[in-house]
């Protein structure tokens, strides 16, 4: 139940063994970076599987999702203002709930990061094939797109954007920045042109079901769409690389989700609107947008417009969370709870290069032969209980810590937070039994390596009776 006193992770922030994190991420860089992790990741992946839940009610089922995730983005945006690291949720449960509980949150900040960039590779290669198929009729062999299970033996496209991210990344974070910026612009490019396109088959007889499965398929599509927005918190893990990190953290994470939600209504919209929403179902391809615009126009080359803007932009999906998944296991291992070569820094490129090595070997296997839908449910789940820990954070750090200075307050504190606990244990339970199977048994392994190794390695537990305490 130790905790780590606010002051001194923040007195820690960029510290790593053989070298220092670089200040060089502006606040339109850190925006553009929480946009890069989360748009396209439901969008361009998800949405085929969300519609058959909801209808045309799919645009309310990303409503939901967004104000989940609204409630708890003004408190990541408090926490960020206040302890400014590289850490993210990891980091705040440190500082307020005590290292086992912080522990368990870093365990399921692994499985939501690796896991969803898993899950995005994936959908990138479904793009990349539909891409080839329209623009020179030329399909990527099954056994070669495909997880075993679904007629594939490894998926090559996913590994060949995970590679891809991880060169730009061991390059270094500014470097990584640049390329994020330009990608996000071309994504939201690629998805207003997609609205032009969808908007003129729009047809609102395939509205007049509004909502065919009721409340009840509105909130399992919630459930699932709510994939669709992890991610926001990305500008979180940039603590010790912003150049102005109690005022830019904040405003970051708010404008993100302001963005993204936006894009991802009148996205929704367009494309129930196209095409009836029963057809999703039957299209069988996680590359749906692509679907949509076959059945809009009755031509090929709007969707393989579509299609290289998504292979090409949800790349930086794969970029942005593949780095916020190195730098919280930098935290983690700069607090002595996982091994020390996570913490270790280049001293020429200032990135963490055998920590980037590994997690792309990871993240790599498991986008090469896990199938879509588990990784899904799998990272919903994993999110939305870091996420309730976050909001709990507020409300021990405002009792506890009343002193510490703010670049942020979440607003109508304490409904707030604890509407965001109540909303996320609300999704949670709108998920599978399966999942829930999956998160226990993920949750005792990391409760076991905890036992095993975090807690002889703590830092806090090799000082002194009593400094290890806030």
């Amino acid at each position: 139940m130790r905790t780590k006193p606010v002051d001194r992770i923040v007195a820690e922030g960029g510290q790593g063994e053989g070298g220092e994190l670089k200040r060089t991420m502006s606040l339109l860089q850190l925006t553009l970076f929480s946009v890069g992790a989360t748009l396209g990741t439901g969008i361009f992946v998800v949405l085929g599987e969300a519609v058959p839940l909801a209808g045309p009610a799919v645009v309310l089922a990303f409503v939901l999702a967004a104000v989940t995730a609204l409630f708890s983005a003004l408190s990541y945006a408090e926490l960020a203002g206040t302890i400014p690291v590289s850490g993210s949720s990891y980091s705040y449960s440190y500082a307020t709930l005590g290292e086992l509980v912080a522990w368990v949150c870093g365990w399921c900040l692994l499985l939501e990061y690796a896991v969803s960039v898993s899950a995005v590779a994936v959908g990138w290669g479904a793009y990349l094939s539909a891409f080839f198929d329209d623009a020179a009729g030329f399909t990527i062999p099954a056994a070669l797109s495909g997880p075993p299970g679904e007629g594939g033996v490894v998926n090559v496209p996913a590994v060949v954007v995970v590679v891809f991210a991880t060169l730009l990344l061991l390059r270094g974070t500014s470097e990584s920045a640049t390329a994020n910026t330009i990608m996000v612009f071309l994504k939201v490019g690629v998805l207003l042109f997609f609205c032009a396109v969808a908007f003129t088959a729009f047809d609102s007889g395939n509205l007049s079901s509004f909502a065919p499965m009721g409340w009840a398929g509105i909130s399992a599509a919630g459930s699932k769409v709510f994939f669709s927005y992890i991610g926001f918190d990305a500008a979180s893990t940039a603590g010790e690389e912003a150049k102005n990190p109690r005022r830019d953290l904040p405003l970051a994470i708010v404008l993100s989700l302001a963005i993204v939600t936006a894009v991802y209504v009148l996205v929704g919209l367009a494309a129930v609107g196209a095409m009836h929403w029963e057809r999703f179902e039957l299209s069988g391809t996680e590359a749906s947008l692509a679907q949509v615009l076959d059945e809009a126009t009755g031509r090929t080359w709007p969707s393989m417009i579509l299609s290289l803007g998504a292979v090409i932009a949800i790349a930086s999906v794969v970029l942005t969370v593949m780095y916020g998944q190195t730098r919280i296991l930098f935290a983690m291992s700069r607090d002595g709870l996982v091994p020390p070569v996570f913490q270790r820094v280049s001293p020429r490129r200032r990135v963490p290069v055998a920590n980037t090595i590994i997690v792309a070997v990871f993240i790599g296997t498991l986008a090469a032969v896990i199938p879509l839908g588990r990784l899904v449910d799998a990272t919903s789940i994993g999110t939305l209980f870091a996420f309730a820990l976050v909001n709990v954070g507020v409300i021990v750090l405002r009792r506890t810590r009343p002193d510490l200075p703010r670049g942020f307050r979440a607003p109508l504190y304490p409904v707030t937070p604890l509407a965001g606990v109540a909303f996320c244990l609300y999704l949670m339970v709108g998920l599978g039994g399966v999942t829930w199977t999956v998160f226990a048994l993920w949750c005792l392994v990391g409760l076991a390596a905890y036992f095993l190794y975090g807690r002889r390695h703590s830092r806090l537990a090799t000082e002194p009776s009593g400094k290890g305490a806030a």
